[in-house]
């Protein structure tokens, strides 16, 4: 348990610090920052998914809790090391950028787009993370997978296309670690169930509907 609770504090505090941090040097456009976090959670499942199984998500890990491939003490543990390394992320990022620094202050935090209400932008975050806990399920979960063996590429790919479609709405975290660690440092709790709601509501229907429908592998 040791080794998985290290691979996914790891795992999550690269994603936070790619991608928030691409936010925070203001050079990306909305494409770089999707290949950021796209390109991060590629590496990272390619790197650990022996180890832990590479959720680096409290909402992956949601849906692996309610289709029993994980118990209740596991996935706690799991919740506590992704949001331990993006909270610890975000605390390195405030560091480097500078505590007074605008970056520094808002270290690419999540918000709800303009024009646009807290309950739209919950569920577009419960359908982003649908479609990538879907994705996962079908690359990575269920063996017969055509792309199991390179899952973390078609998984980023699929963080790539939300954060196209979602980043100007809601920031597209689809991760409530993504969010979490951010938020924390920055102090930004604005409308924060949007981000914890929809992303374990869309997890966790995703996971049970793959399980129902396509009946994958155990």
């Amino acid at each position: 348990m040791t080794k998985k609770l290290a691979a996914e504090f790891i795992g999550t505090f690269t994603l936070i610090l790619i991608g928030a941090g691409t936010i925070m040097n203001g050079k990306a456009d909305l494409l770089g920052v999707a290949l950021a976090h796209g390109l991060a959670i590629a590496i990272m499942v390619s790197a650990f998914a022996a180890i832990s199984g590479a959720h680096f998500n409290p909402a992956v890990s949601l849906g692996m809790l309610v289709t029993r491939r994980i118990n209740l003490n596991t996935f706690i543990s799991y919740v506590v090391a992704q949001l331990a390394g993006a909270g610890v992320a975000a605390l390195v990022l405030r560091y480097i950028f500078g505590w007074d620094s605008d970056a520094g202050k808002s270290l690419g935090s999540a918000a709800v787009g303009a024009g646009l209400s807290p309950m739209k932008a919950m569920i577009a975050e419960a359908i982003g993370t649908f479609l990538l806990v879907a994705v996962i399920f079908g690359v990575a979960v269920d063996k017969r997978g055509t792309f199991s063996a390179v899952a973390g590429f078609p998984i980023g790919l699929m963080i790539t296309l939300d954060i196209l479609l979602m980043g100007p709405l809601t920031g597209a975290t689809v991760n409530p670690a993504r969010w979490f660690g951010p938020a924390l440092v920055s102090g930004t709790w604005t409308d924060s169930w949007v981000w914890i709601l929809g992303p374990l509501l869309g997890g966790a229907i995703a996971a049970w509907a793959y399980d129902a429908i396509f009946a994958p592998e155990k």
